[in-house]
């Protein structure tokens, strides 16, 4: 791999300026109205969370640089998808197990 494919590959100084500028905005808005509570308290968790959706959709454009645009950015975006399928599965069974196991010690 030569040099300037591997720079290709990587962000820019202003790529990343650009990402952690959108990062700050969406931790500090979220930040802002559960100070305030200017909304009611569902309305803020959903907001929140759309919040942190978008987050997640910066950090992997900016920081992890996956794309559909190349052929290894389509092979680095599976794999990155694959990884959050292979983590959500085993975080998320072992939820299960604990809840039923304790429900199951419960009686």
């Amino acid at each position: 791999m030569s040099h300037e494919n591997h720079s290709a590959d990587h962000g820019s100084v202003k790529s990343y300026m650009t990402g952690f500028v959108w990062a700050v905005i969406l931790t500090v808005i979220p930040f802002y109205l559960v100070m305030h509570l200017s909304m009611s308290k569902i309305a803020t968790l959903y907001t929140i969370f759309a919040f942190a959706v978008v987050q997640i959709w910066v950090h992997v454009k900016y920081f992890l640089h996956l794309n559909f645009t190349t052929e290894s950015g389509r092979l680095n975006t599976y794999s990155f998808l694959f990884s959050v399928l292979i983590i959500s599965l085993v975080v998320g069974l072992s939820l299960w197990i604990i809840y039923s196991a304790n429900n199951l010690m419960m009686f």
